[in-house]
């Protein structure tokens, strides 16, 4: 596990948002979420979610040709999350391993979101927020994934990369069906956000009137 923090230069905000933020006069990332307001600086993340976790899901190395040969580049794959309901996944491609690490953890921060947990099992009804409040799917790519809400006890029935992102999010019971080519990681953890992106569409009846 490594530390969210990308750097500890002094934030000096440039967006109206980081301004709002750094003032005070927003103190809550869901709302920012929730009313679609773009995230265009991480440092607003880290100031709003101070719990927040990263890690490394997968990384490999790309070839681009040029003229002069071919050149090297590093591609890294990072979850962020508290494991409380906000989550997320980012990319990062450089020709040096450290700034790759560095671009996909700001990427990650950029594409947080909030999920919306439930326990929308017909079979358990404890009412706590261990699982999905109901079906979802989520699609990267080829590949697309059905996520079903699982009795508490039952796990994160998936993929490893799933698994991770899920766990990062605070889902700890679910059944997840995987279709395409699901050997491609990278579209497997951003199925995997997008499902989790699309609970927010379900409006409960304790929604209706808000």
């Amino acid at each position: 596990m490594s530390e969210s923090n990308v750097d500890t230069q002094e934030w000096i905000p440039r967006t109206k948002l980081g301004k709002l933020v750094k003032e005070g006069k927003v103190a809550s990332i869901k709302d920012i979420l929730e009313y679609n307001m773009p995230i265009r600086e991480y440092q607003i993340v880290d100031l709003l979610i101070p719990s927040l976790e990263s890690k490394i899901i997968y990384s490999d190395i790309v070839q681009r040709q040029t003229d002069a040969g071919e050149v090297n580049s590093y591609r890294v794959v990072t979850i962020v999350g508290n494991r409380s309901g906000f989550v997320g996944v980012g990319t990062g491609k450089a020709r040096q391993l450290n700034d790759a690490r560095q671009k996909s953890l700001i990427d990650a921060k950029l594409n947080i979101t909030y999920v919306k947990r439930g326990c929308g099992s017909w079979e358990c009804r404890c009412g706590t927020q261990h699982s999905l409040p109901n079906m979802v799917r989520g699609k990267s790519g080829s590949v697309e994934l059905i996520v079903l809400p699982a009795p508490r006890g039952t796990g994160v029935v998936a993929s490893d990369i799933v698994r991770e992102v899920f766990s990062f999010a605070g889902i700890s019971d679910a059944w997840v069906k995987s279709f395409g080519e699901t050997r491609n990681r990278v579209n497997m953890a951003y199925a995997a956000l997008d499902s989790l992106r699309k609970a927010l569409k379900f409006k409960s009846p304790i929604d209706w009137n808000r």
